[in-house]
């Protein structure tokens, strides 16, 4: 408001300049006010043109347009004072307003190993920090961010423009590095990677929003770790799959064996059966023997020591 103030002001006093100018004209006059010399209407041509240039360098510093999702931070170094532009056009004081804008929408800083992911894309820019047992892993990181509106004045003026590098980047760094030496390499590698995440996010909102910046979400992209320790890695899964097969092995072993041994305990208890039978019936063997003889073949038996074949008699006569 201030700065519309002081525009139209300005404007004000180059239109009264101008019409004193063009009221007084030109020429030399004589001691009855007689215009003696031609009137000099390029004097007035001139001074017009330089208020209208005028006019226009203020109109150029005193309207401002802020994009949809910004603010702008307006210091007066007259008043020395701050105040804060939404989105649209505005007007600032000429001369003595410092602007600056920022973006208030949600940001985005990653910082990765693979070149062309990260904030800075021609390094390995993973978070490195060794774990309980002292083992480097590497993480990478994404935080969403953004700026609270009703601290962007004081950020400006405590901090600048340049939050991410101050602030943000140094607190993931130091947090991750808190974070993951507590836990075991395997944690981190497996089963309490989402618990390791939350409490990255907790330590990071605590660190960084009392500060004015408002932390949306932290995620953890990747964990990598050294070549001699991926390697052992592998050869722990080749060992632990080996050992998965033995054990696959001895089991179907295991079970053949007991499936013969109740094979062969069926049997003895058949044979026990059978011999209780003969001890009791001595003429059951025989038959046994008849039972299993084909249907075609004609059998008598004659007493309990001779078994005759009754069809073969009838062929031969």
């Amino acid at each position: 408001m201030v700065g519309f103030v002081v525009f139209v002001a300005l404007v004000a006093v180059g239109f009264l300049v101008w019409r004193n100018l063009a009221a007084r004209g030109g020429g030399v006059r004589d001691a009855a006010g007689r215009l003696i010399g031609a009137p000099t209407a390029i004097a007035g041509v001139v001074a017009t043109a330089l208020v209208g240039l005028v006019l226009v360098i203020l109109l150029g510093t005193s309207i401002r347009s802020v994009p949809v999702g910004h603010a702008l931070v307006v210091f007066n170094t007259l008043t020395r004072s701050f105040h804060v532009a939404g989105q649209g056009l505005t007007f600032v004081t000429p001369i003595v307003s410092d602007t600056h804008l920022y973006d208030m929408r949600r940001l985005e800083y990653t910082m990765s190993g693979q070149t062309g992911e990260g904030r800075k894309e021609n390094i390995d820019d993973s978070l490195w920090s060794p774990t309980q047992e002292g083992l480097q892993v590497g993480i990478d990181i994404t935080v969403w961010h953004h700026v609270d509106p009703l601290r962007i004045a004081a950020i400006h003026q405590r901090i600048g423009p340049d939050y991410e590098e101050k602030i943000i980047r140094p607190a993931v760094r130091s947090v991750i590095r808190l974070v993951i030496s507590e836990y075991a390499v395997m944690d981190v590698y497996s089963s309490k990677r989402a618990m390791i995440q939350d409490e990255i996010n907790r330590k990071i909102k605590a660190l960084v929003e009392k500060d004015g910046f408002v932390i949306d979400e932290v995620v953890l992209r990747d964990v990598r770790f050294t070549p001699e320790f991926t390697k052992a890695i592998e050869a722990k899964q080749v060992a632990q799959q080996g050992a998965e097969q033995m054990k696959y092995t001895l089991e179907k072993e295991q079970k053949e064996a007991e499936r013969k041994v109740i094979e062969a305990q069926g049997r003895a208890n058949a044979i026990e059966v059978i011999n209780k039978a003969l001890a009791q019936n001595p003429n059951y063997i025989k038959y046994l023997y008849v039972d299993k003889l084909s249907d075609k073949i004609s059998v008598i038996v004659s007493d309990q020591n001779t078994i005759m074949d009754l069809k073969g008699i009838l062929g031969k006569r």
